[in-house]
């Protein structure tokens, strides 16, 4: 189990090191899909290992791209925030020891909701504490929402290629 997590922060932070970082569209649109390693954590995550693992996927991207712990910051806040968006958007029901976050467990609408909110507060962390001055506020606000957009699009697809990949290893 452990083993599957440790792969998925290798690849996630490959992929995002050496092919999406070097996509940026127009300064506005930086798609930051290694964030999808936190929202795939299962359920009884404990707290100190979600802040943890936060830390250092965050850690690691900072050092491939040089942005002197921005990452992690986002990262951590992310993942602070993480239990409490989970309780929010669910419907007071309990979650399998060991299960994640998916759209095959807990729907398309719960999921969509639970990426989002998350994603947002990570680029809005990333990127106000990377321009940390209020006078490109809405330039800022507008990277923001545009990141998030692709972002959320690149993790529901990922999250739609494992269902089908997670079906077919089940027949």
């Amino acid at each position: 189990m452990r083993g599957k997590h440790v792969i998925r922060f290798v690849v996630l932070v490959l992929v995002q090191v050496f092919i999406l970082n070097h996509i940026s569209l127009g300064g506005y649109v930086n798609p930051y899909l290694y964030i999808l390693f936190i929202l795939w954590l299962p359920f009884n995550t404990e707290r100190w290992v979600l802040l943890l693992s936060a830390f250092l996927l965050g850690f690691t991207v900072d050092l491939f791209s040089n942005t002197l712990g921005l990452n992690a910051a986002a990262c951590v806040v992310m993942a602070f925030a993480r239990p409490f968006v989970i309780s929010m958007v669910s419907t007071g029901t309990e979650f399998e020891p060991g299960t994640r976050p998916s759209i095959g467990g807990q729907g398309f609408r719960w999921f969509f909701i639970y990426s989002l909110i998350l994603i947002v507060l990570h680029h809005a962390v990333l990127f106000y504490l990377e321009i940390f001055r209020f006078s490109e506020f809405f330039q800022t606000l507008l990277r923001v929402i545009l990141s998030s957009l692709v972002t959320l699009g690149l993790v529901i697809l990922s999250e739609y290629l494992t269902i089908r990949k997670r079906k077919k290893a089940k027949t």
